[in-house]
């Protein structure tokens, strides 16, 4: 038969799966600032930007966005759910939501940019 997942074997297959999502996008923004970076320094030799694009600054705020959501809050998220912390649970939750869709965005405008004209 079918067996029901409890919300809590669904908490850790969610955890798990944006566990591995955030290493995943920590080493896809390594790789995609090494190329930017590349590109705008060679547009920046030639008179035609800035060393510092605006496609580094949303690498950049992706990258930020998984470190903060992943890497800060959700430890913080499993010492609130152990009622510890200043913050609470739902409070954690909505903000590590808050800087996955924010990264979402970053990404979605990044591809926006780099995608063909």
């Amino acid at each position: 038969g079918v067996s029901a997942v409890v919300p809590a074997d669904a908490g850790r297959i969610v955890g798990r799966m944006l566990s591995v999502e955030a290493y995943l996008s920590l080493a896809l923004a390594v790789l995609l600032f090494a190329a930017e970076r590349g590109r705008a320094r060679s547009e920046a030799a030639t008179g035609h930007g800035s060393a510092f694009s605006t496609n580094l600054v949303l690498v950049l705020g992706a990258l930020f966005c998984t470190v903060a959501g992943h890497f800060a809050i959700v430890p913080m998220m499993a010492a609130a759910r152990a009622g510890q912390g200043a913050w609470s649970f739902a409070a954690l939750h909505a903000a590590s939501a808050g800087f996955f869709a924010l990264k979402a965005l970053l990404v979605c405008v990044l591809a926006w940019r780099l995608g063909p004209r």
